[in-house]
């Protein structure tokens, strides 16, 4: 699709410097502009590109003055770069605004659906299903019994939400997410082998979550596991059964959470970090990539380490662990005077 520099300035409420009619259908980076892009400049040391780059039209702050010839057509806003992720949410909007139902899926008699909705190819919608208004279920995409998806929420290709689980309004679930998965329960008996607990419960997410593509929620065994409104989930998380997750927390790729642990409000949990079950993470919580997390953890603390230390601690004992053969060394020497 193509959009006019005029057309651009009015959605960001810009000033145009140069050619309004100038024409886009795509997006691309200052230094790697071309012909028939549309980029931006908020990084002052990305100036000298605005000279160089081929883009048709570019996204700067009023207060730039251009000191050299430029080609490119300018549209001068408060925030640069503020303006370049609203005008990414916009072409978004546009870009999944697809409505309609496509053949073949398969929707079953007794699910009902809202307005404007988008069901893609090759999906299944089960029993007693409930859709909301401006929902949009992209190709080959799984929804079991007794489901309900909330208005304007994104199931993107490939996803998987099996029964009786619940999705609120405007989320985002990426290709690959698998929501409402049996929970990892088995109980030991006499003779050594492992019986499955079933696992009956089901996952509850708020509204204005993000799901990263290949994360999975499991189910819980009783009640629900649920992820709090405004929750952000990186790609290839594992939530176990039981979770709680506060709102506004975000987790970044490859951590996992074992059964029943509860994380607080606002906290920020990088890669790879693996959280031990039965345990209560506060609210404002920091836990630096690939820490171990195995206790409670107490509201405002920045952990780093396996196991995890306070952060001001981990980086002291750092230093000294670099150090340890010289330290070491130190001591064999001394052993070695005292006996001299």
């Amino acid at each position: 699709m193509k959009f006019k520099a005029q057309q651009i300035a009015d959605i960001l409420e810009g000033e145009i410097v140069g050619n309004p009619d100038i024409e886009v259908s795509k997006l691309s980076k200052i230094e790697e502009g071309t012909e028939g892009s549309l980029t931006f400049l908020a990084n002052p040391k990305y100036t000298s590109f605005i000279y160089s780059t081929k883009a048709s039209v570019t996204i700067v702050n009023k207060s730039f003055q251009p000191e050299n010839e430029i080609k490119t057509t300018l549209i001068k806003v408060d925030d640069a770069y503020e303006s370049f992720s609203k005008l990414l949410e916009y072409y978004n909007q546009v870009k999944n605004n697809k409505v309609g139902l496509e053949s073949p899926i398969f929707i079953s008699d007794t699910a009902k659906y809202g307005d404007n909705i988008y069901i893609g190819a090759f999906s299944y919608i089960g029993e007693n299903v409930s859709i909301g208004d401006n929902v949009k279920i992209c190709p080959n995409s799984y929804i079991g019994d007794n489901v309900a998806i909330d208005d304007n929420t994104i199931v993107f290709s490939g996803a998987k939400i099996y029964s009786d689980c619940i999705i609120g309004k405007h989320c985002v679930i990426n290709s690959g997410a698998i929501i409402g998965a049996d929970g990892f329960g088995f109980a030991p008996n006499e003779n050594g082998e492992y019986s499955k607990v079933p696992q009956i419960g089901n996952v509850i997410i708020e509204d204005y979550v993000d799901i990263g593509a290949a994360t999975t929620i499991d189910r819980a065994t009783l009640g629900s596991t649920i992820i709090r409104k405004g929750v952000k989930l990186d790609n290839q998380i594992q939530i176990a059964h039981n979770v709680e997750i506060g709102k506004n927390t975000v987790i970044a790729a490859q951590t996992g959470v074992a059964g029943s642990t509860k994380i607080g409000e606002n906290c920020q949990i990088g890669g790879q970090v693996g959280i031990v079950g039965h345990i209560t993470i506060g609210n404002n919580v920091k836990i630096q990539a690939q820490s171990g997390i195995g206790r409670n953890v107490k509201d405002n603390e920045v952990l780093q380490g396996s196991p995890a230390l306070p952060y001001g601690d981990y980086n002291k004992s750092y230093v000294h662990f670099k150090n340890l053969p010289k330290i070491v060394k130190n001591i064999n020497d001394l052993e070695k005077n005292k006996w001299e």
